[in-house]
């Protein structure tokens, strides 16, 4: 295991604990952060588009316990000033994310409540053991609620310090609470369900049983150290990839310059990759949890619950760290240690065979870059793994883990919850991601153009039937661009560059391949379908725009919707040969299993990127044959498989 340190001065170097600190000492001799500010959001800004000088700006959300007005901040940290401060009118903008230490706010308020305790003891259920779950409000029916904090409680019993809660959901009421003014707005109780009693430790001798003796240890080691390098602080080297790694409290891992060698150039592809969004929609309808939708990235920003990692357990292999480093709530840096982990890892069979003409055995093994951080949001926990591979394919995948949110079951064939163990449900629901690609093949000059397969009817010219070609279709404008995956038409979307042509001439391209999953499934007229409008198609594509950051805009807690990617395509920008962005959804959609308790084993999703004539011939004849050893032979070398 190795750790990257060094910091270099670079305009998309990691943020250090003596930046963050000149941004609050910035702020403070500002007067804009007072004894009740809170920062719900620090991070470093990308540099302006042809930007030829260094400014190092960190953009500030400031939230005020006493109720002032909030306010949006860019603090150059280079200059020393504040660039600007907008305050903000929530009812209007929607509200900062969540604090986390609004948190415990929304538990200590209600153990207060008398409406609460009256519930709870209709329960005969003791505060002392009543966890209670805060959750965002999202948009509803309430009026009253506009412009203020507003969190949602759904209770569950723990038993003693180790007790999972989630095992003992309270059903049937749910507490409204306004974290600012901390005070209750409404208690409801549907009547008394009785609460699970089986538990769900799954550390539990008892629930695990004798643990396995069989497995014997695998030991990956690279002697010679890894074959990738970390230059000033987060830039790496990978077998003909470079590109920054970065690190933001709201998106977590964020790419930037992803370029590949190839013939003595440096070729640009991506300008910046991240998943700006994440949301959570259930699909149970009762009126204890109708409301359920979570935006892990927008109101709670899964970047800075980013966990530290353990050599053997989360990574495995030779590892380099990234520690980055955060703001807490008042300013002060905190370190997230071992936060991004980097690997390689064999990848099974790059290209292979057997030639019955010439003889030669041909076997050639793939192999590939990972890039990774682990979060934590609640019940669930997230991996966001990037991947880089040796020709040229960058790929995606989140991994879900956790604990399923439970509820009671209502009996047998409740069409909108899976009973996981007697008497304990887990309400239908789907993990919804949104990446955003910021494209650069070759340079900035970009077009995106919709591929179908089509089947040729049988006739003329395809009198045997077997005739098959693919239309592509060029996504010249906007509105042209809000498009959905047809895994029937084997739909894909392929980004080029007319003015960069490759030895056919044939414009270079990249080609993007949705999984094509289901997107968002609550009805088109419904709160959370307006305000995750970018979860309803699986593709958009806008021309790039330095504010369009998030595609539900720049504040998702409690916002009406609107904002993000249905503002930005109602310009309806020319797209053909422009600056573009595409933003990318995909997810899972969760009918909880009875194997998904009492913790839920890894499911994953993701997309793929991969050549499509970019280059002019495959990118990895040069790869060479692997030792017996599993390690590559230099030139000349004499110890190659017969490959």
């Amino acid at each position: 295991m190795t750790a990257a340190t060094d910091v270099g001065t670079a305009p998309l170097a990691l943020a250090t604990a003596a930046e963050i600190t000149a941004v609050r000492d910035i702020l403070r001799a500002a007067g804009l952060l007072g004894e009740s500010a809170r920062i719900a959001y620090l991070g470093l800004l990308d540099p302006p588009r042809g930007a030829t000088e260094t400014n190092r700006r960190f953009r500030v959300f400031l939230h005020d316990l006493s109720g002032a007005a909030p306010r949006d901040a860019v603090v150059s940290v280079t200059r020393g000033t504040v660039e600007s401060a907008v305050e903000l009118d929530t009812a209007a903008t929607g509200e900062l994310p969540v604090l986390e230490e609004e948190f415990e706010v929304v538990e200590s308020i209600l153990a207060g409540d008398p409406d609460w305790l009256a519930a709870l003891a209709a329960r005969n259920l003791d505060i002392a053991t009543v966890r209670v779950a805060p959750l965002s409000a999202g948009v509803f029916e309430y009026p009253e609620e506009k412009g203020r904090r507003i969190l949602r409680g759904l209770a569950f019993v723990q038993d003693f310090a180790e007790d999972s809660p989630w095992a003992h959901p309270v059903d049937g009421l749910v507490a409204y609470v306004d974290v600012t003014n901390k005070s209750v707005d409404a208690v409801l109780d549907f009547g008394v369900v009785p609460v699970p009693a089986e538990h769900g430790n799954y550390t539990d001798p008892g629930l695990t049983g004798p643990l396995r003796e069989t497995q014997k240890p695998i030991s990956i080691t690279q002697p010679e150290g890894p074959s990738f390098t970390v230059t000033g602080g987060n830039h790496i080297e990978w077998e003909k990839w470079s590109l920054e790694v970065g690190f933001d409290a709201r998106e977590g891992v964020v790419l930037h310059n992803l370029a590949f060698d190839d013939g003595g150039r440096r070729r640009s592809i991506i300008k910046r990759a991240s998943i700006a969004e994440m949301v959570v929609p259930y699909g149970d309808p009762s009126p204890v949890r109708s409301w359920q939708n979570y935006f892990d990235t927008g109101e709670y920003l899964v970047g800075q619950y980013a966990n530290s990692l353990e050599l053997g357990c989360d990574c495995l292999g030779e590892i380099t760290y990234l520690s980055p480093v955060l703001s807490d709530a008042f300013g002060n840096p905190r370190e997230i240690r071992n936060g991004i982990c980097m690997h390689e890892e064999d990848w099974s069979i790059l290209s292979k065979h057997s030639d019955l003409w010439t003889g030669i055995d041909y076997t050639r093994r793939n192999r590939r870059l990972v890039v990774s951080f682990f979060t934590t949001i609640g019940n669930y926990d997230y991996g966001f793994y990037w991947y880089l591979y040796l020709d040229g394919t960058i790929e995606f995948e989140a991994k879900a883990t956790g604990v399923v949110f439970t509820s009671a079951y209502p009996g047998k064939g409740y069409p909108y919850a899976s009973e996981l163990a007697p008497g304990l449900g887990a309400p239908y629901h789907q993990h919804l991601f949104g990446a955003r690609l910021d494209m650069a093949l070759d340079g900035l000059a970009n077009r995106v153009e919709e591929e179908d397969v089509v089947r040729v009817p049988m006739g003329e010219g395809n009198e045997r039937g077997n005739a098959f070609t693919r239309r592509r279709t060029v996504l010249a404008r906007e509105s042209d661009a809000v498009r959905e995956a047809d895994m029937r038409a084997g739909r894909t979307w392929v980004v080029t560059n007319p003015t960069s042509l490759n030895r056919l001439g044939e414009p270079v391209g990249y080609k993007l391949h949705p999984q094509g999953q289901p997107m968002l499934l609550a009805d088109p007229e419904s709160s959370v379908a307006r305000r995750a409008a970018f979860a309803t198609k699986d593709l958009w594509v806008t021309q790039y725009a330095e504010g369009e950051r998030y595609p539900t805009g720049d504040f998702v807690n409690q916002h009406g919707g609107g904002a993000g990617l249905p503002a930005y395509v109602a310009a309806d920008r020319e797209l053909d040969g422009q600056d573009i962005v595409l933003w990318h959804t995909f997810g899972l959609t969760h009918f909880p299993r009875v194997e998904d308790w009492p913790i839920m084993p890894v499911d994953s999703v993701g997309f793929k990127l991969r050549p499509e004539g970019f280059f002019d011939r495959s990118p990895v004849l040069d790869v060479p044959a692997s030792t017996p050893g599993g390690h590559h032979a230099g030139a000349g070398g004499d110890d190659h498989c017969h490959c």
